[in-house]
């Protein structure tokens, strides 16, 4: 990937693992590879010209096999999987947040309140 360019996005989780991807969508072959001569490549402004310290991320582990339309196609496939639950997902957590909400909502009785 090119981390230089300005639609390159990297997220480090709690668990160390790093996800690097293009926000355009880009990139089939994310994180390993941009296509050659993206038509929406542009070098990120705050990075032109600057040297870079030690607090850079780590290289990418080496790609897996040869890459290709069959690469293509199983990245395709694993992103189609992760959107398609997506929405599932966004239903349980909105149900989640509601119940926590109206339980923390309702009104506290002291056991000598009356009713």
């Amino acid at each position: 990937m090119r981390e230089e360019c300005k639609h390159f996005q990297s997220r480090t989780y709690a668990s160390g693992e790093v996800a690097r991807f293009c926000e355009l969508d880009l990139a089939p072959e994310a994180p390993w590879r941009c296509p050659d001569n993206c038509p929406k490549y542009e070098r990120r402004l705050a990075d032109a010209g600057w040297v870079h310290g030690s607090l850079v991320e780590p290289a990418l582990e080496d790609e897996p096999g040869t890459g290709g339309p069959e690469t293509i196609a199983l990245l395709d496939q694993a992103e189609d999987i992760v959107n398609a639950i997506v929405p599932d997902a966004l239903a349980e957590a909105e149900r989640n947040r509601a119940a926590v909400e109206a339980k923390s909502n309702r009104k506290r009785r002291w056991p000598w309140q009356r009713h």
